[in-house]
């Protein structure tokens, strides 16, 4: 049998130069969520089949790499559907595991409790640009905080992290899921329709209200609900405050405090950034997971041209595991799409250590190899990278490779000059 040397699809191998980045990445996001408090934990690759399925990931559940049960429980011949062949999967995202986890530890843990989870996790997705079946998340999370304080030390933190890293003039786009039910409710819309309605609405940016409308048609919406619909945003085209508009044209529909809520929200944030960005109102921003409860955010890089950050608010998920509500909200890096972003950048990583090439021609004496070994150790005593070899024959590639990797000053040893 001939082994395969290319990665499965949909994974991929990583290189030296990629790697330092995604270290360097990881120290920024470290130190600066550290700063803002956040105390980092870890949960197991593998989550129990049933978490995985409790319909609360969204489209996600149905990408799940399952795991086999072992031994004596593994039982082929009996076996008559799915949940008798596998009882684990490998995590699809970090969100469950981490609500997991706080509902096995909480007595363990502060109150509020401030998370950060870095690590991978796995989709059976299609590949495609800055998307992998295993990629790399970085969640923070606040347990325990029900006021927006928690959405806004989540905003900042991410915003401040992002702009450490060079990034600026990024869009952090808001919203409140329950804006969204009562924008349906409004309209006409049945409860039942609301995500069938908002999964439309989501595809806004790329096919445009005409586009959302004759979707909806096609479900079998009538004109009045639609036209309705569609008023609401048309009507906030070209006002000051479009989220004050429509908590005016909503009137009954949308509590006060809602309103309210988000606006401290957005005046915060806007007041007390530290990156460069601005901080929008977006009533066509849905998020597909079904387990976000209130306020939903996302920030969008126009260099990626597409959303690099995103999370919102979740108080019932924790609840699912011990009977009782706990709120919770959550902001998570696109980690994978940061990287990529850096490297097409040709990000140079900041006081990076000076880094040098000893290239040692085959042949010289032992006393003189010891003699290169020693000016070596000094150098790396004064923090200098040094990278030790043996001359290759053909030496300019040698010099090629290395350079590639930052080895910027060579210093070669041949047998007649040492």
């Amino acid at each position: 049998m001939t082994l395969i040397k290319k990665p499965v699809k949909g994974m991929k191998d990583i290189l030296p130069r990629e790697m330092q980045i995604r270290d360097y990445l990881i120290r920024v996001i470290k130190e600066t969520y550290g700063a803002f408090g956040f105390s980092a934990i870890e949960t197991p690759c593998v989550e129990h089949i049933e978490n995985l399925s409790s319909k609360q990931g969204g489209d996600n559940e149905k990408l799940v790499y399952k795991i086999l049960k072992r031994g004596e429980k593994l039982k082929l011949e009996t076996a008559k559907e799915e949940r008798d062949l596998t009882d684990s999967g490998l995590r699809y995202d970090l969100t469950v595991p981490l609500a997991r986890f706080y509902s096995n530890h909480v007595n363990e843990l502060p109150s509020p409790f401030k998370a950060l989870q870095i690590g991978s996790v796995w989709r059976a997705d299609q590949p495609q640009r800055g998307r992998y079946r295993q990629l790399y998340q970085c969640d923070i999370d606040i347990f325990g905080e029900p006021t927006n304080l928690a959405e806004i030390e989540l905003i900042l933190a991410t915003t401040t992290t992002l702009g450490r890293l060079g990034f600026e003039n990024f869009e952090v786009r808001i919203n409140e899921r329950r804006i969204l039910k009562a924008m349906a409710a409004y309209s006409g819309f049945a409860e039942e329709d609301y995500e069938q309605v908002f999964i439309i609405l989501d595809k806004m940016d790329k096919i445009g209200l005409s586009g959302v409308e004759k979707e909806l048609l096609a479900c079998g919406y009538t004109q009045e609900q639609i036209d309705k619909y569609s008023s609401l945003f048309k009507g906030m085209e070209g006002r000051d405050n479009g989220l004050f508009y429509l908590a005016e044209q909503l009137g009954e529909y949308l509590e006060p405090e809602i309103k309210e809520n988000l606006w401290e929200i957005i005046k915060s944030v806007g007041g007390t950034k530290e990156a460069k960005f601005e901080i929008i109102f977006d009533p066509t921003l849905v998020r597909g997971m079904s387990y976000y409860t209130g306020t939903i955010f996302e920030i969008a890089i126009p260099e990626y041209g597409g959303s690099c950050a995103g999370g919102g608010r979740y108080d019932k998920m924790v609840g699912k595991f011990t009977g009782t509500d706990t709120p919770a909200c959550g902001f998570s890096i696109g980690f994978e799409r940061i990287v990529l972003l850096l490297m097409e950048q040709d990000f140079q990583i900041p006081g990076e250590n000076k880094k040098i090439a000893f290239l040692i021609e085959k042949g010289i004496s032992g006393d003189k190899l010891c003699q290169v070994i020693k000016e070596a150790q000094q150098a790396r005593k004064e923090g200098v990278q040094v990278f030790l070899a043996r001359m290759n024959k053909n030496k300019k590639h040698q010099k090629e490779q290395l350079a590639k990797e930052g080895y910027l000053d060579y210093k070669e040893f041949y047998k007649d000059s040492i």
